[in-house]
């Protein structure tokens, strides 16, 4: 704190603001040096597909359902396929796809045995996530 003497009022306490002024500017050139700045990336050119990749892209985007039906008959999707056959055809169809998830579908008086040796296989092929679908599902409920 300065004082002054004045002619009139006698003394007279004045706050000294010059070291607060100081110590305010140091703050704010430290905050703009830690701020951070935008990244500036490098331009990238993304990669297009080839026609040919394209088709192999809807075969990944299509759903695969395992039907097991009353009467033992399985199918992928609409194909036919027996219970030694569902192994290695759930193999070649999931060998290139990078997400392998793929649904078992039983009719409602199938066994649970039949559905859970399904999924066994299908764990066997390599599928990481086996889901199931209900009637109830598939009719939104």
């Amino acid at each position: 704190m300065g004082m002054e003497v004045g002619e009139n009022h006698g003394s007279m306490s004045v706050p000294n603001v010059v070291p607060l002024i100081d110590i305010l500017l140091v703050l704010i050139i430290i905050f703009m040096v830690i701020t951070p700045r935008t990244p500036n990336g490098l331009d990238a050119l993304v990669p297009q597909p080839s026609p040919n990749q394209q088709q192999s892209q809807e075969l990944e985007n299509k759903t695969v359902v395992v039907q097991i039906a009353m009467n033992g008959k399985l199918k992928i999707n609409q194909e036919d396929t027996t219970w030694d056959g569902l192994g290695p055809r759930m193999e070649t169809i999931f060998k290139e796809r990078a997400d392998k998830i793929a649904f078992v579908k039983g009719d409602d008086d199938v066994l649970f045995m039949d559905v859970a040796r399904a999924i066994d296989i299908m764990r066997g092929a390599g599928i990481d996530k086996v889901g199931l679908i209900t009637a109830k599902l598939e009719a939104g409920q």
